[in-house]
């Protein structure tokens, strides 16, 4: 059986290129016998492009790249013509005909795919972050958060630390109820990641009324009375003074706005 040898080239990590090759193969060789495959990643010299034409010289071997920038494919093929090697142009022809299609030029950024793959890994982690350490069941998460909320119940934790896992933060958040100590862990996260959520009274009275007749109930029960409330709030700022962390009124502010006052504070604090 012929020996067949592909270089795979590619200014990123050359994954696309490699599958490509390997679904071809496997139309000829189904267990790849006398088939060597090598990749060569991140290919941002000119000088390693030449290097590589001249080792496939040697080598008899076939190159098969994945180039986005135009300069860079045009070298290889030129220097493939100079030395006589077998190539295949994977991303070239296709780029070329989007762009005359589209009418505009291709960004020729490497990598772009990989970062939208890891981008997206991130956030599905933040997401499950958010859904394991909602509502203080484990304060073990609260030392691991990028951001922690705090506040009493009805003032938007949970919905705001799932916006905000869509921005990629891991969030914790901690409901605070009078005959509850908070978790020791609360008192050890750094004051700049925590932020303690506050409604006024009679906001949090009439959301909380709307909760308990959703839920089939009276509402005239002690969690929706101005008294219960007042002592949970006056708790609630004995709790973030003592933490030293920031207080953002929720009252008429929607989730959205709350996570970019968030987000900003974190961002000056990096």
């Amino acid at each position: 059986m012929k020996n067949l040898k592909i270089f795979v080239v590619s200014d990123s990590v050359g994954e696309t290129g490699e599958q490509v090759v390997k679904a071809a193969v496997s139309q000829f060789r189904p267990d790849f016998d006398n088939t060597i495959i090598r990749r060569f990643p991140h290919i941002e010299n000119n000088d390693h492009i030449e290097k590589i034409v001249e080792i496939a010289k040697v080598q008899d071997a076939i190159i098969v790249f994945t180039l986005v920038e135009e300069k860079k494919r045009q070298l290889l093929i030129d220097y493939c013509h100079q030395q006589n090697v077998s190539y295949i142009d994977l991303l070239g022809p296709i780029i070329e005909l989007f762009e005359e299609k589209l009418e505009q030029k291709a960004l020729e950024e490497a990598g772009i795919v990989h970062k939208l793959d890891e981008d997206y890994f991130k956030k599905i982690e933040a997401v499950e972050f958010a859904v394991k350490y909602d509502d203080g069941r484990d304060p073990r998460g609260l030392l691991l958060a990028d951001v922690v909320l705090i506040g009493v119940s009805r003032t938007s934790k949970t919905p705001l630390s799932q916006y905000l896992a869509h921005k990629r933060y891991k969030v914790a958040n901690v409901p605070l109820v009078p005959e509850i100590n908070p978790p020791e862990e609360l008192f050890l996260v750094n004051p700049k990641k925590c932020f303690g959520l506050v409604i006024s009274p009679e906001k949090l009275n009439i959301i909380r009324k709307e909760r308990l007749i959703a839920l089939g109930l009276s509402d005239d029960a002690s969690y929706a009375k101005k008294s219960r409330i007042e002592q949970e709030i006056a708790n609630f700022y004995k709790i973030v003074e003592q933490i030293g962390c920031t207080v953002i009124d929720v009252t008429n502010k929607a989730v959205e706005e709350t996570a970019n006052d968030i987000i900003e504070k974190i961002e000056q604090n990096k």
